[in-house]
């Protein structure tokens, strides 16, 4: 009897010790999700600077274009073309400063991107994990109830005699 008290005893803690780890385990899960929506939202934040990058990129040619033109066109004089040109040195200068930033926004946004890819994997293992321990438990509660059966048919049994 008291070796079926310390098995049930000890079965007990196995199903507690699952529980525990099943709760560790939801608790992980929620605060990657919590992760990946952080990560979501500076993917959009660093897309919408992106798409403000390409913009300024595009008035910057723009202005480049039409900078161009103007000195083409012969139209100024000498000192409205010496500070048309500096205007389009400064532009050019602004353009390799937005170019640059594209590219370490858009680097930036492939490295999110991997990290999600991980965290997303991450997740899915978190999941079968916790299948498998919730499987565990349905197993190590169908055991118990087949032991706790067989106690109450002994019990009985040994009442009857």
């Amino acid at each position: 009897m008291d070796k079926f008290k310390e098995k049930l005893a000890a079965l007990r803690e196995e199903v507690n010790a699952a529980l525990a780890r099943a709760e560790t385990a939801e608790m992980e899960v929620k605060r990657l999700n919590d992760e990946i929506n952080e990560k979501d939202h500076q993917i959009t934040s660093l897309q919408n600077k992106v798409t403000l990058t390409e913009a300024e990129l595009e008035k910057a040619e723009n202005k480049i274009a039409e900078t161009k033109l103007n000195l083409d066109e012969g139209e100024t004089t000498k000192t409205v073309g010496e500070g048309l040109a500096r205007k389009v040195s400064l532009l050019e200068a602004e353009l390799e400063t937005a170019e640059h930033n594209l590219r370490d926004t858009t680097e930036k946004l492939r490295q999110m991107d991997i990290k999600a890819e991980q965290f997303e994997r991450k997740v899915q293992h978190l999941e079968n994990e916790r299948e498998t321990y919730e499987r565990k438990i349905e197993d190590l509660t169908s055991k118990y109830n087949g032991i706790k059966a067989e106690l109450d048919e002994t019990l009985k049994s040994l009442e009857d005699m």
